[in-house]
């Protein structure tokens, strides 16, 4: 049928048209999952519940059009990409029960494995898979392709805790396994299904060849084909289906929900790097150390260890290595109680001794030590990937073999490197199953360089199939294994897997080419090549660990897909298709540019430390009019009467008579319309009146330290109702109580951090307010002699830099007050409970436990919301674009509105408006509410 047709069908299918995307910015923008395949979709769905689900695959059966779910978009063998329809299941898939007090859970598919057990660690519970990209990583990817991670193994993954799941299968028939009469309903919807996979079942038991080949293959991590392990291990056919589609990677039907056990959080662990002589010396010790029940045993070799190196953060564990042949085994060992990790620790301590490693092995509880090292493994795919030279593809494969024939397994490979000519292979992995993976990076655009990959992929094969191993053990077979899973199983049992497709699958409408294919090629083929669009993004492998922490993630786009689209369209550039790069360009700036908060927690999240504000930021300088640069620029140099007539203006607004506000809405909606949404900021009436000037008298007893008062301050006045003193006043008078001076400088209402121009992209009034801040504040702290405070996490982050190379400490207010002032306040009075409203310059000036350690003295519970995100008020942005802020906080105000604490509070007003806003609580500074209990 024709485009056209198509997507008329599918907007009856949806119930709202924002849920359709097929403009070429959203296709080309959600194009690009992690690995290293790229298929242009012809749209994007984004359905509302399962029932919508069962509508689009009922459209797929009836128009022949197939269609692939795609969650977090983490996975690297191929399987959630598609020139066809793109079905994102993680928007609205995102509900958490809590089942059993944590002993069980049933989760829907787009929760990411962090998130969820966020929720079961009160209960001292997890769940079971760990994957490394746990961040980013969603239930429903983790159980589509059978994930696992590093400590889990195959006795805590997700085949062996799933205990049953609701899917709706291509047909429409939806089956929920848990239900008591579930083989009844089944039979009685799907006779043909149910009785084909008791026919399945005895087929393979009937097969002593086909049982032996299918318990040695799974008696490993293993992830080729499809799970035939539940042939063998399940005699019903609902508990068949419910572990079929464990591991079928979207090909057999959509798991709408799924109910797993859960399994003890180990909270007591101790850790070391054990550095080898080479690869071949650390896989030699692993029989060993598996024996010692060691949880994990994660192997870097010399390349990851130099990449890691490179790491801002690097581990002095790793950074004093002389890296030349050596490779590393991350060691930890895990239990429920300080008693069980010390008998574990001691029983392996004669192991450990007889070690020829580097260095003495040094066990370590410390969370300083132990987390550096996890984040460098965790990290390490993406950050060795974006190591990769330019214009290269990084390509990472996933291999298991039997523990013992690892160290040969990984001697050959070193040797079909070389053969090949991939010299900067790295191999990395969870060496205690035997499961490593190796990435190689190359243009794979040549048909050299496509010849050479296919010999070595038929080495490599020939390789780990001599070694009885299996050629996928936790990245799913995909499109990059597809066309060997005949090999590795034989015709048999691949007959087997065709008739679990077709009895589940007959039109084929489900992720055609993955799990299994007869293209030989089928691995070669749509290899993404990504063209240079700015130093800043170059280096990204479009991991998605991102994406959970960008506000913008289900208004618009997220990094991911913000330098994906901007890929696209430097690439139809290059290709010369000026129509093509015009039409992605058409919302590029709303999607992209404008309702990017800038808050850099992309950057937090990534890897390689991408902050793809700053290429907005770029975007924003190189599309800024002139006239609108050089009004920030005049504002820069006129602050003080600019925050003075923002305050005014906002004071004559409430005292104005509500009957008004009809009025001035629309008035005020009118000029946004003809000057634009980005200048002319959206007036509400919950907004504040203006604040007071900071201007103040030189203080009495000799300064602690300078204080540079937020301006933001003077715009927006206080919190409550009656409104209370406002953080200033709140800082001044707790200082005052514990006998501290501060010296507030002169020309102070001047002065600004630079943030807006910085988020704005006009340099001219950054560096303007730059030549104004330094001087003062350099004469203020006697060349830097006492500390900058700010009462405001955004300015102090935007002090930071503004002060950056003239020596003078910038200290936040918070931090201040706890080291300085909390511990002379003595006994006070707290609240019941408080909710805490971190804020993304909190998260990044690694303020929060200063924020934490505030809220406990104050309330006597302290509740951070799961849901919490920034809330993308992002200075003015929340203004302009109300729109963003409201989606950034919907989950969040929820949580809290339903909690509904006694207070609530932050660290930024800009933030305490935004939550406000979006919750009806009201939030005031943390600082606020200390002053109000204390003096």
């Amino acid at each position: 049928m024709s485009r056209d047709a198509l997507l008329r069908e599918l907007r009856a299918c949806v119930s709202t048209t924002g849920q359709l995307r097929d403009d070429e910015l959203a296709r080309h923008a959600q194009a690009h999952d992690a690995s290293h395949f790229h298929l242009l979709p012809t749209a994007v769905v984004v359905p509302r519940g399962a029932p919508e689900v069962g509508r689009l695959l009922a459209l797929s059966r009836r128009t022949g059009v197939p269609l692939t779910f795609r969650s977090g978009g983490t996975s690297l063998s191929g399987q959630a990409v598609t020139d066809q329809l793109l079905v994102d299941t993680r928007t609205h898939f995102r509900e958490v029960e809590i089942l059993d007090d944590g002993l069980r859970v049933r989760v829907q598919p787009g929760v990411t494995v962090r998130q969820l057990n966020a929720r079961l660690a009160r209960y001292g519970r997890r769940f079971g898979p760990d994957p490394a990209s746990e961040a980013a990583c969603t239930v429903g990817g983790v159980l589509a392709n059978n994930s696992s991670g590093m400590a889990c193994g195959t006795v805590e993954n997700s085949y062996r805790t799933l205990e049953s799941v609701v899917a709706v299968l291509p047909s429409g028939t939806v089956v929920d396994t848990g239900a008591p009469d579930a083989d009844e309903r089944l039979r009685a919807l799907e006779p043909d299904l149910a009785k084909g996979l008791l026919e399945l079942r005895d087929r393979v038991l009937a097969n002593p060849a086909s049982v032996a080949t299918i318990e040695r293959q799974f008696a490993m991590k293993n992830t080729m084909g499809y799970g035939l392990n539940a042939l063998l291990d399940h005699d019903t056919p609902t508990a068949i289906l419910t572990h079929l589609l464990v591991g079928s990677e979207g090909t057999l039907a959509f798991v709408a929900s799924a109910v797993f056990r859960t399994v003890p959080l180990r909270t007591h662990v101790s850790s070391a790097l054990l550095v080898f002589d080479d690869l071949f010396a650390a896989s030699e010790a692993l029989p060993a150390l598996v024996a010692t029940q060691a949880a994990t045993l994660e192997l870097m070799d010399a390349t990851s260890l130099r990449v890691g190196q490179s790491f801002a953060d690097c581990p002095p564990e790793v950074a004093r290595i002389a890296v030349d042949a050596q490779a590393a085994l991350l060691l930890e060992y895990q239990a429920t109680s300080g008693e069980e990790l010390a008998e574990r620790v001691t029983a392996a301590q004669p192991v450990l001794a007889a070690l020829r490693t580097a260095e003495p092995v040094r066990l370590s509880t410390e969370a300083g030590v132990r987390g550096p090292l996890w984040k460098l493994r965790k990290g390490l795919y993406s950050s060795v990937a974006g190591a990769r030279p330019q214009g290269s593809t990084a390509l990472l494969e996933d291999v298991v073999v039997p523990v013992p024939a690892l160290a040969e397994t990984c001697r050959e490979l070193a040797v079909l490197f070389d053969r090949y000519s991939y010299r900067d292979s790295v191999v990395f992995g969870h060496a205690k199953d035997g499961n490593i993976h190796f990435m190689l990076t190359d243009r794979f655009e040549t048909d050299e360089q496509l010849g050479r990959y296919r010999d070595f992929t038929e080495d490599m094969v020939d390789l780990v199939l001599g070694q009885g191993g299996s050629l996928k053990a936790e990245h799913g077979t995909g499109r990059v294994m597809a066309p060997y899973v005949r090999r590795q199983y034989g015709d048999e049992l691949y007959a087997v897997m065709q008739e679990i497709k077709r009895l589940l699958d007959p039109h084929g409408v489900l992720n055609p080419g993955v799990v299994l294919s007869d293209d030989p090629d089928l691995h070669l083929k749509h290899i993404k090549l990504n063209p240079q669009v700015d130093a800043e993004v170059d280096r990204c492998t479009a991991c998605g660990f991102c994406e959970p922490v960008c506000p913008s993630r289900d208004l618009t786009l997220t990094p991911r897909q913000r330098i994906a689209a901007w890929r696209s369209i430097r690439g139809a550039e290059l290709a010369g298709d000026a129509v093509l790069a015009e039409r992605i360009r058409a919302d590029y700036d709303y999607q992209s540019v404008q309702t990017c908060a800038v808050d850099g927690m992309c950057q937090t999240a990534c890897p390689v430390l991408i902050n793809t504000g700053d290429l907005v930021k770029k975007h924003r300088r190189r599309d800024q009019p002139k006239a609108n640069a050089a009004a920030w620029t005049t504002a820069a140099k006129h602050w003080g009467a600019v925050t003075r007539g923002g305050s005014l203006a906002l004071t004559a607004l409430d005292k104005a008579p509500d009957a008004l506000d009809p009025a001035v809405t629309a008035a005020n909606r009118a000029v946004r319309a003809v000057a634009g949404a980005e200048h002319v900021p959206l007036w509400s009436g919950e907004l504040p009146r203006g604040g007071p000037r900071r201007a103040r008298p030189a203080p009495a007893v000799a300064p602690a330290a300078v204080y540079l008062p937020s301006c933001v301050n003077t715009i927006f006045g206080p919190a409550g109702e009656p409104e209370g003193p406002g953080v200033q006043a709140s800082v001044e008078a707790l200082c005052r109580a514990a006998g501290v001076g501060l010296l507030v400088p002169e020309g102070v209402d001047s002065l600004c951090c630079g943030t807006p121009w910085s988020s704005k992209g006009v340099p001219g009034g950054y560096e303007a307010m730059r030549e104004r801040v330094r001087p003062v504040v350099l004469a203020a702290t006697r060349d830097g002699e006492l500390p900058v405070i700010s009462d405001a996490s955004s300015c102090t982050e935007g002090f930071h830099g503004l002060l950056e190379g003239t020596g003078v400490r910038v200290v936040d207010a918070m931090r201040f007050v706890v080291d300085e002032v909390l511990p002379r306040l003595g006994e006070h009075a707290t609240v019941a409970s408080v909710s805490v409203h971190p804020t993304c310059s909190s998260v990044r000036m690694q303020l929060d436990p200063a924020l934490l350690a505030l809220a406990h003295a104050v309330a006597d519970e302290v509740h951070v919301p799961d849901e919490w995100g920034c809330c993308a008020f992002a200075g003015d942005r929340g203004l302009l674009h109300p729109e963003l802020t409201a989606s950034a906080t919907a989950r969040e105000a929820a949580e809290v509105r339903e909690r509904d604490a006694a207070a609530h509070v932050s660290c930024n007003r800009t933030c305490e408006l935004g939550m406000t806003r979006a919750t009806g609580r009201t939030y005031r500074h943390v600082l606020e509410l200390l002053a109000s209990l204390t003096v």
